[in-house]
């Protein structure tokens, strides 16, 4: 009995050293000294990160940062947004110029292993499709043979390209652009005969590029898996922990009913997983090198992440996406907060 006490001290005493409250790291202590975070965001991407026409940044990935912002410095409006294309943005997060990459960028084993990055979680489930003009009669991608396709060039796009129809047996000509913007005129000018990108990418340059949206069609096939989220430097783990965390708040915040409008009330809530959540019971901040509030101040920024989706690319947007496979685990989807405790 003896030695089952002592062996069960010494466990104790060993979890212990685990559970002592974390530092917060070199990254976050740099924020705090500029007093603000530097967040990678895209050049234009409505829905995800575009500046509107007063300059202020929108999109599902601007609210992410505005998020940890709040989190963070208690501030979701302490945030410098850096405008990066596509051959930009790993270079920008490596160098240090930025303190996250939260620009629409699809999660890879080579971009996560080979880049000195860790994607932190998923926010967006996508997969890449085609558009085409109505006149052209294509309803299929099979039935590109030969055409030319307008592809932005750095990107996971380019190499699904060719390996799916390279795949199908179909030859077609990439026709290939270094920024966003000029690869969509070219495919409205006539260039291409398709467009290929990020399906939820696909509905904006559909809605609001295109002359006219009716004499467009996006074709059924979806011949990727990309699931996007933002991605920070390897080498500091707790502000990966940090990322990771607030991004798994928002969804839980769904799930548990915790909205933008209801933070405070909620605080009286006797449910132990709201109490903890809202720092009213027990303390997760220690655990992160942030105080107790840090997800409430998350929530309250921007709202939960279905309210983020809603108000950036669902029904409340133009793009009107469902939420699909970006629904919450219970709901058929595959958005599964992990648990705050």
């Amino acid at each position: 009995m003896f030695r089952i006490r002592t062996l069960a001290a010494a466990t104790a005493a060993l979890l212990a050293t685990f559970v002592t409250p974390a530092h917060a790291g070199k990254t976050l202590d740099a924020i705090k000294s500029k007093g603000q975070l530097a967040c990678g965001v895209s050049t234009g991407v409505i829905g995800f990160s575009a500046a509107d026409s007063q300059g202020q940044w929108r999109g599902l990935d601007v609210d992410v940062c505005r998020a940890i912002a709040a989190a963070v410095l208690g501030d979701p409006n302490k945030v410098r947004w850096v405008p990066l294309n596509s051959q930009q943005r790993f270079t920008a997060i490596q160098s240090g110029e930025v303190d996250i990459l939260s620009r629409n960028t699809t999660w890879s084993l080579t971009r996560d292993a080979g880049l000195g990055l860790h994607f932190t979680a998923v926010t967006y489930y996508d997969g890449q499709g085609f558009l085409v003009a109505k006149k052209s009669k294509v309803t299929s991608a099979k039935q590109l043979k030969n055409a030319e396709i307008c592809v932005q060039s750095g990107t996971t796009t380019e190499r699904n390209l060719a390996d799916w129809f390279r795949a199908q047996g179909i030859k077609v000509k990439p026709v290939v652009f270094e920024k966003f913007e000029p690869s969509i005129k070219a495919f409205f000018s006539g260039r291409c005969q398709a467009y290929t990108t990020d399906a939820s990418a696909l509905a904006f340059i559909r809605t609001k590029e295109a002359p006219n949206p009716d004499d467009y069609l996006v074709l059924p096939e979806v011949i990727s898996k990309e699931p996007l989220g933002p991605a920070v430097r390897r080498g500091d783990d707790e502000w990966f922990a940090i990322v990771k965390w607030v991004v798994q708040a928002l969804v839980e915040a769904e799930e548990l009913g915790i909205t933008q409008a209801k933070v405070d009330a909620l605080k009286a809530s006797p449910d132990p997983a709201v109490q903890r959540f809202l720092g009213v019971g027990e303390d997760l901040g220690k655990n992160l090198g942030l105080d107790r509030e840090w997800a409430a101040r998350a929530v309250k920024a921007g709202g939960n992440y279905g309210e983020i989706f809603e108000r950036n690319v669902g029904a409340g947007s133009p793009l009107k996406l469902p939420r699909g496979l970006n629904a919450q685990w219970n709901k058929g989807g595959l958005m599964y907060g992990l648990p705050l405790r």
